[in-house]
């Protein structure tokens, strides 16, 4: 059985819990694609083959953003991941919040809604309702159920035509799409090139080949001759869907507040940072691209939930390392909370960089 399944890496054999995850993956993506269900309008998927953070919320902000601009109604289906609620649910971003669950709207006062929203949403579908305030975002675990919830709630407008973005799509076969992006991180595409539980691996590498777009985040962290490597192996495996280049570009800060401020603004400051995402040292770097002087950086495990005693340790150290702000990631925010959080601490705001080719081969 090892020797059929060696073509999937090119060289070696996989581990018997890579096998084990193996042989669930197979059922569960044939079952899936046996009754895959059809959403009555365009739906975009954005996803990726690893686990960790290859960048996807902010790809699907800007995504949304360029559907508006293009005269869409765009509609995110996200399962929310570690949200409480079962959902079919979303919560639009204003004040006060129109939360719609099981069909029965109810206003609800917005301090009660970030104090919990990330426990019940998930903190990227939370971040997105509120940096895309008039795009409606969905939480359902199964997408199509989601897609048709918010059909049947929402108003249409006959000047804009309704498109559903799926986020973190690429393994969610039991829905068509009609254009599949993968995302891959360019500082690390695959990990150890191992399946989990062994390496990051979400699927054998040959599953490249359903993507009809690409794109390599992070891109601007790497040398061209890397980026170079990585575009010649992802022709190994699909010879035809365009690959562009991608970054995370400092915009701006946001205290725990909500007020915004400049970039400008950093630049005789110290700074201390903490997060607790996927890629840390990608964080890192974007710091200091934003020329924050970076005192140091606490680094938690993607999603982690903080709580009060985790501020106090991090202020300590900010302390320790004479800095006077401490800065973490819009996501992190998110998830801070109904904590008591002290008046010297920001978000870095980052926005997705991206050719408007990509924006042209998405809508063509």
């Amino acid at each position: 059985m090892a020797e059929f399944i060696q073509p999937l890496y090119g060289k070696g054999t996989m581990t018997l819990p890579e096998f084990l995850y193996y042989i669930g993956y197979t059922l569960k993506k044939g079952c899936a694609y046996k009754h895959q269900k059809h959403l009555p309008h365009k739906v975009i998927s954005i996803g990726n083959i690893t686990a960790g953070g290859t960048g996807k919320t902010p790809a699907v902000i800007a995504i949304a953003e360029e559907a508006k601009k293009r005269g869409f109604y765009p509609i995110i289906l996200t399962r929310g991941y570690k949200g409480k609620a079962k959902g079919p649910c979303f919560v639009k971003g204003s004040n006060p919040l129109s939360v719609i669950r099981n069909g029965f709207k109810n206003e609800v006062n917005a301090s009660r809604i970030t104090l919990h929203a990330s426990r019940l949403y998930g903190d990227e579908p939370v971040l997105m309702s509120e940096t895309l305030r008039d795009v409606p975002i969905v939480k359902c675990a199964d997408r199509y159920a989601g897609g048709m919830f918010a059909l049947q709630t929402l108003t249409p407008n006959p000047q804009s035509q309704f498109l559903f973005i799926l986020d973190d799509g690429f393994q969610h076969w039991q829905l068509f799409r009609d254009k599949n992006i993968l995302l891959i991180d360019a500082e690390n595409p695959f990990d150890n090139r191992r399946l989990l539980p062994v390496g990051l691996l979400r699927e054998p590498l040959k599953e490249i080949e359903r993507a009809d777009i690409i794109v390599l985040t992070k891109a601007q962290n790497c040398q061209p001759s890397v980026v170079s490597g990585l575009r010649d192996e992802i022709r190994l495996y699909n010879k035809t869907a365009p690959v562009f280049l991608s970054g995370h570009k400092p915009v701006g800060f946001i205290k725990s507040t909500g007020e915004e401020i400049r970039l400008e603004w950093a630049r005789d400051k110290n700074f201390f940072a903490f997060c607790g995402i996927g890629s840390p040292e990608s964080f890192r770097k974007t710091v200091l691209s934003a020329g924050c002087s970076l005192k140091g950086l606490k680094k938690y495990s993607d999603h982690y939930t903080y709580k009060q005693g985790d501020i106090e340790d991090i202020i300590k150290e900010a302390k320790a390392g004479n800095a006077n702000w401490v800065l973490t990631t819009e996501k992190d925010m998110m998830r801070l909370r109904g904590l008591r959080l002290p008046d010297n601490i920001a978000a870095l705001k980052i926005r997705f960089a991206v050719d408007d080719e990509f924006y042209a081969e998405i809508f063509k």
